[in-house]
């Protein structure tokens, strides 16, 4: 069952202790609890990242477009276990067939889409791809650990 929400970047700052510049989702779009979720990025020129990758031809980072992938996936995990996951953070373990096939650029709305692979206790495993206009863009198998702040 598919819930719809619209959890904007204020709801998401609850969700997950990332912030700007490092926030990398701007909504959560859609959920299906416990299995898969979708996020929107806004590409946007005012970027802190397309001063320097790359002046005159800016592009986004892949890395960056694989941590968006692991925001959505923490949200997802949180929207599903509820408020006791809220705020902690989520520590990358492996980034698996990672593949990078069209570059993001400035304008672009960057979907990024995460379905939950495995979990055991604290250690989860997604799928993600990113797409643009549908086309997919990157896509990466993540496995992250979620811990207590110190």
């Amino acid at each position: 069952m598919t819930t719809n929400i619209v959890a904007d970047a204020r709801r998401i700052m609850e969700m997950i202790p990332h912030r700007y510049p490092f926030l990398l989702i701007d909504r959560v779009l859609e959920v299906v609890p416990n299995e898969s979720a979708v996020a929107l990025k806004n590409v946007t020129m005012n970027e802190n990242f397309f001063q320097g990758h790359f002046p005159g031809a800016p592009v986004m980072p892949g890395v960056l477009i694989i941590e968006a992938m692991a925001q959505t996936a923490a949200a997802l995990v949180v929207h599903s276990a509820g408020k006791e996951l809220e705020g902690k953070l989520v520590y990358f373990m492996a980034i698996d067939e990672a593949k990078f096939r069209r570059p993001v650029v400035p304008g672009d709305q960057l979907h990024i889409h995460v379905t939950k692979q495995q979990n055991r206790r604290n250690v989860w495993k997604f799928q993600g791809e990113a797409k643009v206009d549908g086309i997919l863009c990157a896509e990466a198998v993540v496995t992250a650990m979620i811990m207590d702040k110190a």
